[in-house]
């Protein structure tokens, strides 16, 4: 692999460590007190077992796409890094789908089931949480983009080796 190539690859490597570990930053951080007719009301991510998986999430998949970088670029540990980033893709979608699915029913609530909504009461928490989740999945869009084009250039080597 040629050192421009092998800089791209390390550059949107760190880039995805950046985005997911904002995202964790930003939801690890977000904490906000109210009071609501004389009662406070506290909000907070360790509240929220859809918001810790979030995070752990989002820090593990983090870590690995650093750790991945010092990986040479055609040793016998690159096919177990295509399993590895098939499992992140996987751990990521989760936490994203687990916390979006969470948001959603703190803005909106569920009128058939009673649930009222309460971001009208903490509004700015509900806005942490979604900047939150917009960084995690920029992170999540470009890691599995980079992991299908590495899918791809492996597929594409086997079937010129086969020919």
């Amino acid at each position: 692999m040629s050192k421009a190539l092998r800089s791209i690859f390390i550059f949107v490597r760190v880039g995805i460590a950046a985005a997911l570990a904002v995202g964790a930053i930003i939801m690890a951080t977000s904490h906000y007190s109210t009071n609501f007719f004389g009662i406070t009301m506290e909000a907070k991510f360790q509240y929220t077992p859809s918001f810790k998986y979030f995070v752990i999430a989002n820090a593990i998949a983090s870590a690995y796409n650093l750790v991945v970088v010092f990986v040479p670029t055609g040793s016998p540990l690159s096919g177990l890094v295509i399993m590895c980033d098939t499992i992140m893709a996987m751990l990521l979608t989760g936490a994203m789908a687990a916390t979006g699915a969470i948001s959603e029913l703190a803005k909106n609530g569920n009128a058939h089931a009673g649930w009222l909504p309460i971001c009208n009461q903490i509004q700015p928490y509900c806005d942490h949480v979604s900047g939150s989740l917009i960084s995690a999945f920029v992170g999540l869009i470009v890691f599995v983009l980079f992991m299908l084009y590495n899918i791809f250039k492996i597929v594409s080597l086997d079937l010129h080796v086969c020919r």
